[in-house]
């Protein structure tokens, strides 16, 4: 006859319990918690919704993670837990056992069950107990405080799956008592009326990332303009709005913009992301203005840049400090550039990250920021890929590069001396050029990864043919 191990006989007590449906509110209080894990994990895959309800009642720890449990959205789970927690919430007092303050309903911890489903094994080792500690004791907010419920929202549909409905159902008639936390929240599908209904069901000050990529008419909704106000932590806004075809090389889709005035009362974000707005000439300043604190990134995509815009770049505090400034296809060939080369200075101490691409700026427009960029001495990665400029215009830009010593990436365009009437790189042409502009560079400094001409894909690693100055993505 074997001996079994402590942990394994309370192990097979809960599952008994289970199987024999003995489970009682009272008789979970007698059970230590190591138990509940391996219980919890066995009434689920079990479809015992009953002994979830009685466990969430009981259940010894301050957090359940059950999205990391269930991976996929399971209703019948989801509505017993709910209905556990109504148990507690329906009584004024508060029983001593109630220990639960956070139902995590996303799949992030896988950590917590893995621990405790290889208890058995590990049993009670030091090495076990240091790494249970590290789950169970999640610091306390108070006696008080209201459940908090946390899941990321992922908008792919104009309508909420039956998951999501029945939670926010949940969540409405239980106002005061749980708070909704959504530390992501994405809209690609939700019409604008039903994803203002959605944020009343969230608490504000939980969004820290926020990308609506779809189309929009937020200059019609300007009741939506109060709930982006109260996101006091929000610190990356992500807009993507497109209306050509030119969108589907980065994989976006395509949306109308019609970005207005209520939707820019932003607070602290610390990235904004502008992509496909056509009308941006009428809000930039306004969006600029309204920002409270310092941007770390600033990253703008397809669209036209005239001087009035470029200037507002230049002119408010939130620019001063970035360390991030992404030009993607913002046209800029007809465009003054001397308040670009403003702003380069302002955040010469603090720039990492330069991106210039595809804005088809030609030389005498490169010639204007040289100065400015001589003296971004933190930066690390400079694409500068896709615009029109000669070989002895590229010749200029390396010469001022010759004090970056962090540099570790850069990205060149193809000069214009090596293309042929269509565009296309003449490799005949470029590879004698790009040796040339190598003896230049190494004149100044030793270059680490450097790019002349077609690059590889940064999505697949996929190197363009020979014909071509660019690669799409499948």
């Amino acid at each position: 006859m074997s001996l079994q191990s402590p942990s394994r006989l309370l192990e097979l007590a809960g599952q008994s319990l289970l199987r024999n449906q003995f489970l009682t509110i009272f008789n979970l209080d007698e059970l230590p918690r190591e138990v509940f894990p391996l219980m919890f994990m066995e009434a689920s895959s079990m479809r015992h919704f009953e002994a979830l309800k009685l466990m969430v009642q009981a259940w010894p720890f301050l957090r359940l993670p059950l999205g990391s449990l269930m991976k996929t959205p399971h209703l019948e789970t989801l509505q017993a837990v709910l209905k556990g927690l109504d148990t507690l919430l329906a009584q004024k007092l508060r029983p001593r056992r109630w220990k639960l303050q956070v139902l995590d309903l996303r799949d992030v911890d896988e950590n917590f069950w893995t621990i405790w489903s290889g208890a058995r094994a590990l049993s009670c080792s030091p090495e076990a107990m240091s790494k249970r500690q590290t789950v169970e004791d999640y610091p306390r907010t108070g006696q008080h405080q209201p459940l908090k419920v946390f899941i990321d929202l992922c908008l792919k549909e104009s309508m909420l799956d039956e998951c999501l409905s029945y939670l926010c159902r949940w969540i409405h008639y239980r106002r005061g008592l749980v708070h909704l936390c959504c530390n992501k929240v994405q809209n690609y599908s939700m019409p604008t009326s039903s994803f203002r209904n959605l944020l009343k069901r969230v608490y504000p000050d939980s969004i820290q990332e926020l990308e609506i990529k779809r189309k929009c008419s937020l200059n019609k909704t300007g009741k939506f303009a109060p709930y982006l106000s109260q996101m006091s932590n929000l610190r990356k806004l992500f807009l993507a709005f497109g209306y050509d075809d030119e969108l589907h090389i980065s994989g976006q889709q395509q949306f109308v913009p019609d970005l207005g005035c209520p939707f820019l009362c932003l607070s602290y974000p610390q990235m904004l992301y502008i992509r496909k707005v056509n009308n941006i000439k009428e809000h930039l300043e306004h969006l600029l203005r309204c920002l409270k604190n310092l941007l770390v990134a600033f990253i703008f995509c397809h669209a036209y840049l005239a001087d009035r815009e470029l200037e507002c770049l230049s002119q408010y505090p939130s620019l001063s400090q970035l360390k991030e400034l992404r030009l993607i296809r913002i046209l800029m060939w007809t465009t003054h550039l001397e308040p670009l080369g403003v702003l380069l200075e302002k955040v010469a101490a603090t720039l990492e990250i330069l991106v210039l691409e595809n804005c088809r700026i030609q030389d005498p427009q490169l010639r204007v920021l040289l100065p400015a960029l001589s003296h971004c001495s933190q930066l690390t990665t400079f694409n500068f890929h896709g615009n029109e400029t000669s070989t002895n215009a590229l010749k200029d830009l390396l010469r001022h590069t010759g004090g970056l010593s962090k540099l570790g990436l850069e990205l060149y365009p193809a000069p214009l001396e090596s293309l042929d009437y269509k565009g296309h790189v003449n490799w005949e042409i470029l590879i004698p050029i790009r040796a040339e502009l190598m003896r230049t560079l190494r004149e100044v400094r030793q270059p680490k990864r450097i790019f002349f001409g077609p690059v590889p894909c940064p999505t697949c690693g996929s190197w363009p043919s020979e014909k071509v100055d660019f690669h799409l993505c499948s």
